[in-house]
């Protein structure tokens, strides 16, 4: 992967930030995840296509990743305290609080399952976080099924998309392994061609 430079972050609503829409790693993630998913993994949907390519690329802003916090304020980064947050029979504050928390869950284990999944991997050797009793798969095809159900009034166009995403996300998972790999190819490829241009090989 070539470097493009220091990430371009712009406003959005709320204060929250995202990359530019011309930022060079949009394009990458939109390639690579059209390549992976659309092509190799045979995911015959360029709106769920286009969805995760975005995600990859939000996600890249670590206040993305771990939006969620607790009524305390602290940063949640297990599934399993996000799920607790999520329940408007626990902390949950609503019905549009849930709906939002679980799309984060999905979101948040479709990105670390595909991308790091030898860190979900490990999650069962960690102790007692509550991470070591969740299967991230499906707790993200359960919390996208949870969304795709508020399909009334503002959600019903959105509904579909999470629809599907529930079930193809183990499909959708295997593509993101794919995109993993060429990520890690190009990391590979830039610091030998660096070792080169400083004269270490």
């Amino acid at each position: 992967m070539q470097p493009g430079g220091a990430v371009q972050y712009i406003a959005q609503g709320r204060g929250e930030l995202s990359i530019d829409a011309n930022h060079p790693l949009r394009r990458l993630f939109a390639g690579l995840v059209e390549r992976r998913l659309f092509q190799d993994a045979q995911l015959s949907d360029t709106q769920a296509v286009t969805y995760i390519a975005e995600l990859l690329a939000e996600f890249t802003h670590v206040r993305k990743l771990y939006r969620i916090r607790n009524a305390r304020g602290q940063r949640l980064q297990d599934v399993g305290e996000m799920l607790i947050e999520s329940n408007p029979l626990l902390e949950g504050r609503s019905f549009d609080y849930e709906r939002a928390v679980r799309k984060h869950i999905g979101d948040y284990t479709l990105f670390l399952s595909g991308l790091f999944p030898e860190y979900v991997a490990s999650l069962p050797r960690r102790g007692l976080r509550l991470d070591a009793l969740v299967d991230y798969v499906k707790a993200g095809k359960e919390s996208y099924r949870i969304v795709a159900a508020f399909d009334q009034f503002e959600y019903r166009f959105e509904a579909p998309l999470f629809r599907r995403l529930s079930d193809s996300f183990e499909l959708c998972v295997y593509g993101l392994n794919l995109v993993k790999t060429d990520l890690e190819r190009f990391q590979q490829g830039y610091y030998r061609g660096l070792r080169s241009a400083l004269g270490s090989e």
